[in-house]
């Protein structure tokens, strides 16, 4: 593929599975919106002018617009796809009418509508993780350590040849690979490690160390190492395939490292302990897409899963624009019994706004630089 144009390298793939999650992301919002009667004028994908696109027997107009960088879903009686209710309308409907439409529905009603988008992310994820484990199985290495470098963390932590891994960081260890993944994701962070040794349990603490490494494609990526290997022998990895409900909990815990290491990236980037090159933007994104690409439609149906993931998670953040930041309107309304004032709200949707807007400029200059 390295002798294809830059569109079929990598902007194809990152269209493509932007595509499907914002698809899987406003069906949540939809369905949902259905189920509770709300009359909806129109389902995009994509902003801007409209390519092409078809009206259903409800009057829903099914779109596919010209910028395909997110999507929305439209309700009957709002003036713009961030769900804010056009006051010059809404009044104007009659009565049959009036009860289809968003702002008319009781507060738990939208609340719903609102998070079935990210929840739809999340069952997504869920699902391409769940039977991608039933149908392949996970190749595993026995959590032992080999050999302790000296003068590392493991060193200064105390962890000697033949511990046995059970748990690092509160998580449960399988395989040494689970070890490595949750040491590759703590640089510069306390973890907790419980080993046995001899038959008795050991519990220690160590600060994994920043180590920069290049990916086969040449791309930076700045890791936790405590300075533990295994040796591997012929028959040392094994292929573990889950039962049917065993996969389920082993899909839950994969989701839920996934989340807890999102939050715990975000919390350094507030905190000031993150690497801010580590942020990837749209080019960044198409980067990675095109090059998961290459490793077959595996390798990319597992990426989606995994942006799945972490949008949902995203669009949770109480910021107003997102869904997280309808939900604080929301919850407001519910504990004091009346709305945000509409004053209120436009302006928490401009400040919103400006807050997406930043993030967007800087993740895209952090990746042409």
């Amino acid at each position: 593929m390295g002798s294809l144009p830059f569109y079929l390298n990598y902007i194809i793939p990152f269209l493509c599975i932007l595509t499907v999650i914002v698809f899987v992301h406003e069906m949540g919002h939809y369905l949902v919106a259905r189920w509770n009667g709300v009359a909806v004028d129109a389902f995009s994908i994509g902003f801007g002018p409209e390519l092409l696109g078809w009206t259903d027997r409800r009057g829903t107009r099914w779109r596919v617009a010209a910028i395909p960088l997110g999507g929305y879903v439209k309700f009957t009686g709002d003036m713009n796809a961030a769900s804010m209710p056009d006051p010059d309308v809404v009044d104007k409907y009659d009565a049959a009418t009036a009860s289809t439409l968003f702002v008319n529905k009781t507060v738990w009603q939208r609340m719903a509508i609102v998070v079935a988008g990210p929840a739809a992310n999340v069952i997504f994820t869920f699902l391409i993780l769940y039977v991608m484990l039933l149908g392949y199985g996970r190749f595993t290495l026995d959590p032992v350590v080999g050999d302790v470098l000296p003068e590392s963390p493991a060193a200064a932590a105390g962890l000697e040849p033949g511990d046995r891994f059970l748990t690092v960081d509160g998580y449960e260890i399988r395989g040494f690979e689970d070890v490595q993944r949750i040491i590759s994701t703590a640089p510069n962070r306390e973890v907790s490690v419980i080993v046995e040794r001899g038959g008795a349990i050991q519990s220690l603490s160590l600060v994994p160390e920043t180590e920069t490494t290049t990916t086969r494609f040449g791309r930076e990526l700045k890791l936790g190492r405590i300075g533990v290997s295994r040796d591997v022998g012929e028959n040392d990895v094994v292929l573990y395939r889950p039962g049917p409900v065993e996969a389920i909990g082993m899909t839950f815990e994969e989701i839920w490292f996934i989340v807890d290491r999102t939050l715990a990236f975000l919390g350094d980037i507030f905190l000031g302990r993150a690497d801010l090159d580590q942020v990837a933007g749209p080019v960044g994104m198409a980067q990675v897409s095109g090059e998961v690409a290459t490793l077959g439609l595996l390798a990319l149906v597992n990426l989606a899963a995994l942006l799945s993931l972490n949008i949902g998670i995203i669009n949770l953040f109480p910021v107003p624009m997102l869904d997280g930041g309808h939900l604080m309107y929301y919850l407001y309304e519910a504990v004091r019994g009346r709305p945000l004032s509409q004053r209120v709200q436009e302006i928490g949707y401009r400040i919103g706004f400006a807050l997406v807007c930043t993030l967007m400029v800087f993740t895209l200059v952090n990746d042409l630089v």
